[in-house]
């Protein structure tokens, strides 16, 4: 087990009493493994302090306000692919499929694609191959990343840590841009209701396009199959 995934994936999840008190145990764990850069460990520590040093109704609301209602924050990886579109449930089909196929069951009160729990399905297996999953979505995270860090967020330190943990870098040129919705305000009720409402149902051959499902799959596949290159990026002007 990498504990350093385990640990990240409680930061991200929703503060409860629990956290705050295992702070130091979290300080801890990543001491004691080192796979952080100095640098990004000690933002990470700084979000473990900042957590648990924080009244905890405050603390819940600030995630509250970042993760679940700004929709460009969200901590659903599929979300940020293809939106809440019925295109998605194939690939959470999938998702949850290599889930069970290493043994790892999950409730149904979460959805597959759930960041946090994605970092307990890495911290479970082996460091490289759990730090080569990591890169699949790492473009979802470095987008992430990018938001945080114009909003000030001391929650950057955490998808600083991910950036760090994959294990290659990520080439430009297999990057999707993932523009931020129109509900990205968490005051704006209305655009909020615009931006999760679901796309209109279309039947018969042809009528789905190219949405984004496509990347899904091949990021799917490459978690399957980590050793697959990703797949060449459209031309200029064939993106959606």
């Amino acid at each position: 087990m990498t504990k350093t995934f385990k640990v990240l994936s409680a930061l991200l999840s929703y503060p409860t009493a629990e956290l705050k008190a295992a702070a130091p145990e979290l300080k801890a764990a990543l001491a004691a493994e080192a796979l952080l850069p100095a640098r990004v460990a000690t933002m990470a520590e700084r979000l473990i302090d900042d957590i648990a040093g924080r009244d905890l109704t405050d603390a819940q609301e600030r995630y509250v306000f970042l993760f679940d209602r700004t929709r460009s924050l969200s901590l659903h990886l599929f979300e940020h692919v293809h939106g809440e579109s019925r295109e998605r449930g194939q690939a959470m089909v999938d998702l949850l499929a290599l889930y069970e196929k290493h043994g790892l069951a999950i409730s149904a009160r979460e959805l597959p694609d759930y960041l946090p729990l994605f970092l307990e399905f890495l911290s479970t297996l082996p460091t490289d191959e759990a730090r080569a999953l990591l890169t699949q979505p790492l473009h979802i995270l470095n987008a992430l990343t990018d938001r945080l860090r114009k909003r000030d967020s001391v929650y950057e330190g955490a998808f600083r840590a991910l950036e760090a943990l994959a294990k290659d870098a990520a080439k430009a040129d297999d990057l999707v841009v993932l523009p931020e919705a129109e509900g990205d305000d968490p005051n704006n009720l209305q655009a909020l209701d615009r931006a999760w409402e679901d796309d209109p149902v279309t039947f018969g051959p042809g009528t789905q396009g190219d949405s984004g499902c496509g990347r899904a799959s091949e990021m799917l596949a490459r978690m399957g199959n980590p050793q697959q290159p990703p797949a060449a990026r459209p031309a200029k002007g064939q993106e959606r």
